[in-house]
């Protein structure tokens, strides 16, 4: 049996925030993501999408006129970026550490281990990865 049975032209995560403008910046001017697209007024959301690092994949951030809460997941729940080249993953890291945002102790020490895991202003995690993945 083929469990491959369909091509995804794109793959988008989305997800709520009340910090609209903070995580805004945390991806754009922190992370350095490309904004791909936004949106505003689509019944009653607002939304910017960025480029995970391309159109591929993306990143959906979104906002209701009545409210979004969006506690946070566990401290496993990861956006992992791998990035092979250690002076970008410490230009990225300088950057939101000079925004306010620093490193945090990752829950599972692999991450730890060429990784730096710093939280977005809701408390989701990022680790930025010294490596070429998988």
């Amino acid at each position: 049996m083929d469990f491959h049975d369909f091509t995804a032209a794109q793959i988008r995560i989305a997800r709520p925030t009340d910090k609209f403008d903070e995580v805004i910046d945390f991806y754009e001017k922190g992370v350095g993501l490309p904004r791909v697209g936004d949106f505003q007024g689509h019944r009653g959301y607002t939304g910017v999408i960025f480029g995970l690092p391309d159109h591929s994949y993306q990143l959906e951030i979104t906002k209701h006129v009545t409210g979004s809460p969006c506690p946070a997941p566990t401290k496993d729940n990861l956006l992992v970026f791998y990035i092979p080249n250690k002076q970008e993953v410490d230009t990225v890291a300088n950057r939101l550490l000079d925004m306010g945002y620093q490193e945090v102790e990752a829950e599972n020490p692999y991450w730890q281990e060429k990784g730096i895991t710093i939280e977005d202003p809701d408390g989701w995690r990022i680790v930025l990865m010294n490596t070429s993945g998988i």
